[in-house]
């Protein structure tokens, strides 16, 4: 079922104020948007969500947990899931990014990247690297990396060797437990780890140049003990959509970023 959301009194009221718990919401002084929810879909509550990217249509998902993690093709609407990979137990699936109809998922502690193709979900390499695999995104040239630092890696796709890096301040303040990624309208958009909120950041400078306060969407979903953090963007261009979800949470939403505030 989709659900078109008015905006009641609690989205009114987060309009104009900060609802995040995020401590350098308080003091930054980078512009702090709201969101409107435009609809809620369903999402498997047994997904622990490291990646999430829309691509043709389809939400395609990277999941984690030794012996628990997958990669998923899946229908936005109903979640039936179109195609699915179950990795190697020694594997902790982290991000994922679609890029020259090859699929790219990260391992946390590995240090290996595993590819696949697009259609056929098979396996069609592996590629490796330093220190720990968080975050991944695409500006369509590089793959581009987090790592649970400050840091944002831009690689390239087919040797994985670092091309440059950024590194993300939110003024003289370095942003750290950078996690998940999307590549949104020129901008990186990454989630912080166990934060409900985005950063926007130039990929020329790493300057926090916004932040989407996501806070009010822990009173819509159901109190539970296994739902974890904020942790899944995915960015439609063609429909200009933007999808949010997190590790065990039992929705989708599709959110619409209000117009950003100065505070």
């Amino acid at each position: 079922m989709i659900f078109l959301f008015c905006i009641n009194w609690q989205q009114a009221v987060a309009q104009d104020k900060i609802i995040s718990s995020f401590d350098l919401l308080k003091t930054s002084k980078a512009p702090i948007s709201n969101i409107t929810i435009i609809n809620i879909f369903p999402h498997d509550s047994k997904s622990f969500t490291q990646g999430l990217v829309y691509h043709q249509g389809y939400l395609y998902e990277s999941t984690g947990l030794n012996g628990k993690s997958v990669l998923k093709k899946m229908e936005i609407k109903s979640g039936r899931v179109i195609n699915r990979i179950n990795l190697s137990e020694q594997y902790f699936g982290e991000g994922m990014a679609i890029l020259n109809d090859k699929i790219y998922q990260l391992t946390w502690l590995n240090q290996t990247c595993l590819v696949y193709d697009l259609l056929s979900f098979r396996e069609t390499g592996k590629l490796f690297y330093s220190g720990e695999g968080w975050g991944l995104t695409t500006d369509g040239e590089f793959l581009i990396m987090s790592n649970g630092t400050s840091d944002i890696i831009y690689l390239n796709p087919q040797t994985f060797k670092e091309v440059h890096k950024i590194y993300v301040k939110d003024g003289d303040i370095p942003v750290t437990k950078l996690n998940e990624l999307e590549f949104v309208r020129g901008e990186i958009w990454a989630n912080i780890f166990q934060e409900d909120v985005i950063a926007r950041i130039s990929p020329q400078t790493g300057k926090v140049i916004g932040w989407i306060d996501l806070g009010q969407l822990n009173a819509i979903l159901p109190r539970s003990e296994r739902r974890d953090a904020l942790n899944g963007i995915a960015y439609d261009p063609e429909g200009n959509r933007l999808f949010i979800t997190g590790k065990f949470w039992p929705k989708l939403f599709e959110i619409k970023v209000q117009n950003q505030k100065q505070h």
